[in-house]
């Protein structure tokens, strides 16, 4: 299987290519990594499972590149480009390249589904007080409506507890949980790639059950 994972040097993303290259489950995984400045992750340089690339997510001809060959395309990133470049970009990509499998990652709220005083204060802080319009809502409805097998990853506030410990919520349903570990959120896209069938054309909540009832993020 060939994965590409776009902006692959931010926190999860490193978790989740830690865990491809060094667990056996994931041993016929081959990974493209696109990143501005690829000598960031130069410990991979020598490893043959690896193939880096520098390049732009608003460069639609870098994500072309990162994307040829690939049979799962992953965005490690929120789109906030006000024009939604990156995510016009990767659809563009996938379908020119044959991709089928797509998953972005986004944040909790964008469609009000946060409920309580948490939601309130997320929804202002996140969104100015409304997700209408906004670039992680756009971004959601642009790969929703591609044609493309797609899951949106909505995060909750993240911490770095070690532990894995999450539950996924879909679509329509109330996202109750307030934070949630990096670490969870590199073994649900690590789940995807084991089983891309998890989570198809659906937005999937992702958060701790013991924070269900906090305020305020929990680190």
């Amino acid at each position: 299987m060939n994965v590409t994972i776009l902006a692959a040097n931010g926190q999860i993303a490193r978790l989740v290519e830690e865990r491809l290259l060094t667990d056996p489950i994931f041993k016929d995984v081959q990974l493209t990594l696109m990143l501005r400045h690829p000598e960031r992750l130069s410990e991979l340089n020598d490893n043959p499972r690896v193939n880096l690339l520098d390049g732009d997510l608003t460069n639609p001809t870098d994500v072309i590149q990162a994307t040829k060959d690939a049979d799962l395309i992953w965005s490690a990133v929120v789109d906030h480009n006000q024009s939604n470049r990156p995510t016009k970009n990767i659809i563009a990509a996938a379908k020119q390249n044959g991709v089928e499998r797509v998953v972005e990652t986004s944040l909790l709220g964008l469609y009000n589904e946060v409920p309580g005083e948490f939601g309130d204060w997320n929804r202002d802080y996140c969104f100015n007080g409304d997700p209408t319009g906004t670039t992680a809502v756009l971004a959601d409805q642009l790969l929703a409506e591609a044609g493309l097998t797609y899951t949106t990853l909505r995060l909750p506030w993240l911490n770095d507890r070690p532990e894995v410990n999450h539950t996924l919520t879909h679509r329509h349903d109330q996202f109750v949980e307030v934070s949630g570990s990096r670490r969870s959120i590199a073994d649900v896209v690590c789940r995807i790639i084991t089983d891309p069938s998890l989570g198809a054309n659906d937005s999937l909540g992702i958060g701790d059950p013991t924070t269900e009832g906090a305020t305020r993020p929990v680190y």
